[in-house]
């Protein structure tokens, strides 16, 4: 009887560690029907769930399904801000040898490239392929099973911005995250154009969500201006950026405009649905022609638009320049 026991006690245990493993890649979603009923398999791997890297998700499928209907199911699954659950999601996108992986941000890039270099891999929300790549070389493509679309806004014009905007600025905080590569590299970007016009900056630095308010609140003390790469774990904490700043009357210049309508002041804006489609468009194109990622060049967004958060210029109490495009804040 104890044996009997026992033995339930095991499979009980063994039970819940299966469910829990199955847990841990959230918001999965299977389109379409039967995965293996369809004559392409795609598998997703999003970073983190936020507006931006949603709408190109939402791109890349509208691209796939408009070319291909039916024919096209995707394994949906969101590491939600867990670099390490992107790995374990890609792992098993390899394994089933799907036939294609959209990775959604850097870190989702990093590890799909870790999991294969057989499997054709299209990167969406990627700022910088050199620099999450590690490609000394550079020539506008990967040279490995990997392409797909930027979502890097000229940094020269968002640098002009700040300026623009707060005119006798004295300071600008340089808020990220520092295990984002992506956003190391819009600061480094953003510095030298500082350096050139004499504007005194300074990095203010965060490892996650659990510090970014104490970090935020230093910045609010010493600086004048804020100035927010496409950070994604920014991204998902706009509200706490906001909580503070807004009080502060500090003007939020932001790398894209959904972090700019969560708690931001104003943004030269890139459309992450359409960089998403285009990214859908390139992965029907290796699917239907079998053209090699290796030599297809990194494709940027076609246009910017400057925007601006009226409740939040209204709020701190700055008039914006009439070139800019008004935006309602999003309510949380």
């Amino acid at each position: 009887m104890k044996k009997k026991i026992v033995s339930l006690l095991m499979c009980g245990a063994l039970a819940l560690s299966l469910t829990a493993c199955g847990s841990g890649n959230s918001d999965e979603k299977k389109d379409n029907g039967n995965l293996s009923k369809a004559k392409y398999k795609v598998g997703i791997c999003q970073l983190v769930q936020h507006d931006a890297l949603d709408a190109a998700t939402d791109g890349f499928k509208d691209a796939l399904k408009d070319k291909f209907g039916d024919d096209v199911a995707f394994d949906e699954q969101n590491a939600q801000g867990d670099s390490a659950t992107c790995s374990t999601i890609v792992t098993g996108f390899a394994s089933n040898k799907y036939d294609l992986i959209l990775a959604n941000a850097t870190p989702a890039l990093q590890a799909a490239v870790s999991a294969t270099s057989d499997i054709p891999i299209v990167g969406t929300s990627i700022t910088d392929y050199a620099t999450a790549l590690e490609i000394s070389d550079w020539n506008g493509s990967t040279g490995i099973n990997v392409t797909g679309t930027s979502d890097l806004a000229p940094l020269d014009q968002q640098e002009d911005m700040i300026l623009e905007l707060v005119p006798d600025v004295k300071k600008v905080g340089i808020l990220y995250c520092s295990a984002e590569a992506n956003s190391k590299y819009q600061a480094e970007q953003i510095e030298k154009y500082l350096d050139e016009d004499k504007v005194e900056y300074k990095e203010y630095t965060f490892t996650d969500s659990n510090d970014i308010q104490s970090v935020v609140s230093a910045l609010a003390e010493d600086c004048d201006c804020v100035y927010i790469p496409t950070d994604n774990t920014a991204a998902s904490n706009m509200t706490i950026v906001n909580n503070i700043c807004q009080p502060a009357k500090l003007p939020v210049i932001c790398g894209e405009e959904n972090m700019m309508a969560s708690g931001g002041l104003a943004t030269l804006s890139i459309s992450y649905y359409d960089i998403g489609y285009k990214a859908g468009e390139m992965a029907a194109d290796i699917l239907e022609n079998g053209t090699d990622p290796a030599s297809m060049d990194i494709a940027f967004a076609a246009t910017t638009t400057k925007k601006y958060n009226k409740d939040y210029a209204e709020a701190i109490g700055i008039t914006i320049p009439d070139d800019y495009e008004g935006v309602e804040a999003v309510a949380e």
